[in-house]
């Protein structure tokens, strides 16, 4: 089934954290190197997106814990899957196959579920986060003129990266938590490059983080700006996610929800983190919040972002089915 005519009569609920998840199975050294990196020269511990190359057990059991839970799309474990991001485990040469093998999981995952409800089809979406380089910010004060990586440079790790996605069988790719949106635009520059040669396209999510309360990314624009920004792609939708719980993120949906030419996402982690960087908002405070999206008729896709689990999900796609979702914007 199409996912673009199944948003326009429902809303979809997109799974939670991924890294939250994993915490939970306190993996050590060994499971990270697991016997194809038994003898890698780095420390790979904290690696999450190697996973699906040495504990793909893992990564089943968590997305089968968010189909449980209601999700409609999973996201692969890719966030930093990029040549860029892995250089500092010095596996640049594994991202291909990361990429491939982490789809290749999810998918076979959403498969078992869509075969025992066909009338709930799975999907999964590729994850494609925004590596910890920046194209629009300088990293050293002294040096504003500096970048740490070209335009490029990311184009090609993000073409790479999702020739894997696409290769493993996602439906969708999902560009997110764009705080710089030069990032997103080299992203959705190597995307459609890729898509020209293959001759082959997938729909493109881009998601957004607002860093704090000014309402602006981290490269400085205003949610709106944003939207624009990246608005010359025939984009499937456009939303934030991290950065802010649904209460603080709510202005901000706003501005998409009444102007967005695309569908909307949101996917806010629970609550902002406290102290200990740990995120302690209920599932069902959380739901709360997000039934306020709901009702305004904000969304059309829904889902967690960091400290969320399966029991938050559970709690969002219960919601999501008692309301209707966001209908297109007239002169958008």
């Amino acid at each position: 089934m199409d996912i673009k005519e199944i948003l326009k009569e429902r809303i979809l609920v997109l799974d939670g954290a991924m890294g939250t998840m994993i915490q939970q199975y306190k993996l050590t050294e060994e499971d990270f190197r697991g016997e194809r990196f038994k003898n890698h020269d780095k420390p790979l511990k904290g690696d999450n997106d190697l996973l699906a190359l040495v504990r793909p057990d893992v990564l089943k059991a968590i997305h089968a814990a968010y189909f449980e839970a209601g999700a409609d799309i999973a996201e692969t474990n890719t966030f930093s899957a990029t040549r860029i991001a892995q250089a500092d485990y010095g596996l640049e040469e594994a991202v291909y196959d990361i990429n491939y093998y982490s789809a290749k999981l999810a998918r076979e995952v959403a498969d078992e579920f869509t075969q025992k409800e066909p009338d709930k089809p799975r999907f999964v979406a590729g994850s494609i986060g925004p590596t910890n380089r920046t194209a629009s910010i300088s990293p050293d004060v002294n040096d504003p003129g500096f970048r740490a990586i070209t335009f490029d440079e990311l184009k090609e790790a993000y073409k790479e990266q999702t020739k894997g996605l696409i290769d493993g069988g996602v439906d969708l790719l999902l560009v997110e938590t764009v705080f710089d949106t030069l990032n997103a635009k080299a992203a959705l520059f190597g995307i459609q490059e890729l898509f020209d040669e293959i001759g082959k396209e997938v729909p493109i999510m881009v998601s957004g983080t607002i860093t704090d309360a000014s309402g602006r990314t981290l490269s400085g624009q205003t949610t709106e700006a944003f939207m624009i920004s990246v608005s010359h792609m025939p984009l499937l939708s456009v939303g934030l996610n991290c950065a802010l719980g649904a209460k603080e993120m709510r202005p901000y949906l706003q501005v998409l929800g009444n102007k967005a030419p695309f569908m909307v996402s949101a996917h806010p982690n629970a609550g902002l983190p406290n102290e200990f960087g740990e995120y302690d908002e209920t599932p069902e405070k959380m739901g709360h919040q997000i039934e306020d999206f709901l009702q305004e008729g904000l969304l059309n896709i829904v889902g967690g972002c960091c400290g969320t689990t399966p029991d938050h999900i559970k709690v969002i796609s219960e919601l999501a089915r008692k309301y209707s979702p966001r209908g297109p914007v007239v002169n958008g």
